[in-house]
């Protein structure tokens, strides 16, 4: 009887599994005890479920993450970056350094820490990224992908600048990078300075004003 009833009402085992194991002075606790392990393993899915929806290449964590040779400006703080507060401010990051440095690490584990929050993160080698628009909008379905990357909180661009793409990619990431303009985080991981980037988008007015979108709300 109480399987067919959790089934009617959607509730997962977990409601009702190990509920002859607790111990409670009164009805009120037991039922506050089953609810909170409900709620706990809702809070479980959810966030793996974010965490496959990010698509990260590997999912790494801040534990153990070195920020003693991270420069940081004074108009952010690792505390702000660790506790994701600049998503909230819809505020970019440009992680800039050679390679070997943790930036992708870094830009992962603020990823992780954002989906933890309940935000929607979606992870992509730029290179990847181009791929996936350049397809769509050769078959017209260009507004379906754009479409879904309206609904993230963070925009994580991994490896920017690190593979040459066509001028086509270079202006359907430009309409990505305008798209998110003040309305969504994003996360740029490069080994080149903004001075090299007209080499990705082949146009000097083009370059400026990507840059210009990416660094009017830039923390770092």
């Amino acid at each position: 009887m109480i399987e067919h009833y959790y089934k009617k009402l959607k509730i997962g085992k977990v409601f009702y599994k190990d509920y002859k194991e607790i111990k409670a002075d009164s009805h009120e606790a037991f039922l506050l005890e089953l609810l909170k392990r409900e709620f706990e393993n809702r809070e479980v899915v959810r966030k793996n479920r974010l965490l496959r929806a990010a698509n990260f290449n590997v999912v790494k964590t801040f534990e153990k993450y070195d920020f003693g040779h991270i420069q940081v400006p004074p108009t952010i703080t690792i505390e702000d970056i660790t506790t994701v507060k600049f998503i909230d401010k819809k505020e970019n990051l440009i992680l800039y350094g050679p390679v070997g440095t943790g930036k992708s690490h870094c830009a992962t584990a603020i990823g992780v820490e954002a989906c933890n929050q309940g935000k929607l993160v979606r992870f992509f080698r730029t290179a990847a990224l181009v791929n996936q628009l350049t397809d769509p909008k050769a078959q017209g379905e260009l507004h379906r992908v754009m479409k879904q990357l309206e609904k993230t909180d963070l925009l994580i661009c991994d490896e920017w600048g690190f593979i040459p793409f066509e001028k086509e990619g270079a202006q359907l990431l430009f309409q990505v990078a305008s798209e998110c303009y003040e309305k969504r985080s994003v996360i740029i991981t490069t080994n080149l300075e903004f001075s090299r980037w007209n080499g990705i988008f082949y146009d000097e007015i083009m370059t400026a004003a990507i840059i210009d979108r990416l660094i009017h709300t830039v923390t770092c």
